[in-house]
């Protein structure tokens, strides 16, 4: 069933940090959204979080239908999953909990309403232990902040049913997300996965003097961050070996993952491996050559350089204004 942009009512289930966040994106796509969160100061902290939100959401550009307005609270978590079309789960990572609310959401929900959680760690299949019918539970992980960064990672359980999991990824299409589906359940998904490697590494080389929590990220900021927001790391190593690409890249720099540069063991570079990346790159750039990705990346790399210096330099202007 599609999802209807113009008419959809979105139930978020938790107004914090990520369910907040959430709260806004759906708003500024235009979409009808009902939240429920039993702390007693919740609503208070969206409208909070919304009034901050909003300038960034009208500067990247509001649907026509968007509007703060369409924002309501239910009085129960009953109530706000009554008549909805989605439903997304964004409670504290403590697994009893979401064990609890899940099960409590599957009874109250619609039959055919999918319910995501934002979990950043827990596979759906634990969080549906308790959970009747699991049919429609899937996993819809964002970053934070939800209504700036537009990936979201969606994939279902054991119990899962094929088009919740797809109906899923229609809804967070329509509702302007980058999403990746997930083939199966991997601990921490990709991106935190990703994510958590650095940050480990890093807080291996404060613990042991190596560098400064300063250094670490301006290493990043300034460094391989930039080129990241534009191709990620696979494409990007797909042009470090020139017009070989990665087949040349991996086999003139593959010896090198046995370096003891990280803390973290390196898989080894099979056949398969190498193939399977040279391969991915192919798919990835399609039609595009080594200089019009050379090219491409540049350009972007520009464009990301000149808003990094124009917003330093506004930051700089701001504090000697108010120094």
């Amino acid at each position: 069933m599609p999802f209807d942009k113009q008419t959809g009512r979105v139930a978020c289930i938790g107004a914090g940090v990520i369910g907040g966040g959430w709260a806004a994106h759906f708003l500024a796509k235009g979409f009808d959204v009902v939240v429920w969160d039993p702390h007693p100061d919740a609503e208070g902290a969206l409208r909070r979080l919304l009034k901050l939100a909003w300038p960034a959401l009208e500067e990247l550009g509001l649907a026509a239908e968007a509007s703060p307005d369409r924002l309501s609270f239910a009085a129960s978590l009953k109530e706000a999953v009554a008549a909805v079309d989605f439903v997304q789960e964004s409670a504290p990572e403590r697994l009893e909990l979401k064990q609890r609310l899940l099960a409590e959401l599957a009874t109250e929900t619609p039959a055919n309403v999918v319910i995501a959680s934002s979990t950043s760690g827990f596979s759906i299949t634990e969080m549906a232990r308790s959970t009747h019918d699991a049919s429609r539970l899937v996993v819809g992980h964002p970053f934070n902040p939800p209504y700036l960064i537009p990936l979201v990672e969606v994939v279902g359980g054991e119990r899962s049913e094929t088009w919740a999991v797809e109906r899923a990824c229609a809804f967070y299409q329509a509702a302007g997300k980058s999403v990746i589906r997930l083939e199966r359940e991997l601990p921490g998904f990709i991106g935190n996965r990703l994510q958590d490697a650095i940050w480990r590494e890093a807080l291996h080389m404060v613990a042991a003097g190596e560098a400064t929590v300063e250094q670490i990220d301006q290493a990043i900021v300034d460094g391989p961050g930039l080129r990241w927001a534009l191709m990620g790391p696979c494409l990007t190593f797909h042009l470090a070996g020139g017009e070989g690409g990665m087949a040349h890249m991996l086999d003139h720099f593959g010896p090198s993952l046995k370096e003891p540069w990280t803390r973290l063991e390196a898989p080894e570079l099979t056949p398969a491996l190498r193939n399977a990346m040279v391969e991915g790159c192919t798919q990835e750039a399609a039609s595009r050559t080594i200089g019009d990705l050379v090219r491409e990346r540049d350009r972007g790399l520009v464009a990301i350089l000149k808003a990094l210096r124009a917003g330093r330099a506004g930051g700089a202007r701001a504090t000697s204004q108010t120094g």
